[in-house]
């Protein structure tokens, strides 16, 4: 029988970001340091296919420290944890190395800065996130509030409504965070933006991605993790410019086919958690019910990099 013909879009960039890409490098660089076990507070990312493969090599990934042993390295996840943690590593003299993805990292120093300077701040991030629970515990109890909607804004409660500064999580839908951005700009016109945007590069670059692409295809498919906050925001972004079907899956077992029946072109991206291979994956099971043409979809190109922490460069 006659495959029926379908264009897969594409999206470039998609998929794993340099931020991802360092963290897991840590986990098997620290692994190949210092052996298993190695510990690590939190999924190193938010991808079940990469946690269990390095967990096959001998990672142990835990909710917290009290969950770890003195006496074997941990490593703090890519979203980053409160300034309490390595505290608390510290006072126990255990090893750990800090995965924190470096665009985070500035944020949280941009909110000690600011506090520094007498300023409560305010963070735009999604409540009971690993990244807006490290930011957040950068600083003491009550410096930092918490806002997630346009609405939260008009009920946030300040100290000083002229001593303000706002920080953003790095993984939120770019739109959705600039309106929160000018309501807190139309209720505290004194409050002090970051220097450059707090929202990542590649949450950016793959939220352009999608834009692009949407509009061309009949459905579009995010390859990702539920508890991937950048992924549910591609899902989200891919609706709003023009997509009615949108969907998060984690592989190519999750695909609903039968909401894809009769459709002549799909969108294909991935979360910056996801690795290549899953993508594949999905291209592939295409292949098998389709006579696939693959087009691109390129927005930017990626070349960033981020160095891993010297203690995994020295010799053991």
């Amino acid at each position: 029988m006659t495959k029926p013909a379908l264009t897969l879009y594409l999206a470039a960039p998609r998929g794993f970001c340099a931020g991802v890409d360092r963290a897991i490098k840590i986990v098997e660089m620290a692994l190949g340091k210092w052996g298993a076990p190695v510990y690590v507070r939190h999924e190193i990312v938010h991808n079940k296919f990469v946690v269990d493969d390095l967990r096959s090599k001998g990672a142990v990934f835990v909710e917290e420290l009290d969950d770890c042993p003195d006496d074997r390295p941990v490593i703090f996840s890519a979203h980053g944890v409160p300034k309490a943690v390595p505290a608390e590593a510290a006072r126990r003299e255990m090893i750990y190395v800090d995965a924190t993805c470096p665009l985070v990292s500035k944020v949280h120093i941009e909110a000690a800065r600011h506090h520094d300077n007498g300023l409560q701040m305010i963070m735009i991030g999604h409540a009971g996130h690993p990244e807006t629970v490290g930011t957040m515990g950068q600083l003491p109890e009550g410096e930092v509030l918490l806002v997630e909607t346009v609405e939260d804004v008009a009920e946030v409660r300040v100290r000083d409504p002229e001593r303000l500064a706002f920080v953003t999580q790095t993984t939120l839908s770019v739109d959705d965070t600039a309106d929160i951005v000018a309501a807190l700009q139309a209720r505290f016109p004194q409050i002090v933006g970051p220097h450059k945007e707090d929202i990542c590069y590649a949450t950016t670059n793959r939220q352009e991605a999608v834009k692009a692409m949407a509009p061309r295809c009949d459905a579009m498919l995010v390859v990702g993790a539920p508890n991937s906050s950048n992924s549910q925001r591609l899902v989200e972004v891919g609706r709003k410019a023009g997509c009615g079907y949108a969907q998060l899956v984690m592989r190519a077992a999750d695909i609903d086919w039968r909401a894809l029946e009769g459709i002549t072109s799909v969108g294909i991206t991935a979360g910056a958690s996801a690795p290549e291979v899953l993508i594949e994956e999905v291209i592939d099971a295409f292949r098998d019910r389709f006579e696939v043409t693959v087009d691109i979809v390129e927005t930017a190109v990626e070349n960033v990099e981020f160095k891993v922490p010297r203690v995994l460069r020295e010799p053991a």
